[in-house]
């Protein structure tokens, strides 16, 4: 299968960046390294395989296609939608968020 390119959202920037911030001043800079290598290895994974996400949030939300991804070792979720030419990243959430709060505040 062919991967389609990863298009993070300014909000999951965002998400991505206080993670990172929060890693360095809260823990280390081995363990921010390491959000980062999760971080890039889920989004490697919806890159070929965006289908086996799951579509939870999707149903509870009444968002179509919404799917989400956890990050290994990290208690992150990625949240995406697939177009047809490449993975729309919407959040990258905190899994003990309110995710149907947060995933409202999304923006382009």
């Amino acid at each position: 299968m062919k991967s389609k390119p990863v298009i993070p959202r300014v909000a999951a920037q965002r998400d991505v960046v206080d993670a990172i911030d929060h890693y360095l001043k809260e823990a280390s800079a081995q363990i921010a390294e390491g959000y980062i290598d999760a971080l890039e290895e889920a989004y490697a994974h919806i890159a070929r395989h965006p289908a086996t996400g799951s579509p939870r949030y999707a149903h509870e939300l009444d968002l179509p296609g919404l799917r989400s991804w956890p990050l290994k070792r990290y208690p992150f979720i990625v949240f995406y939608v697939e177009q047809a030419d490449h993975i729309d990243v919407w959040r990258v959430l905190h899994d003990e968020r309110d995710i149907p709060s947060w995933l409202g505040e999304q923006d382009s």
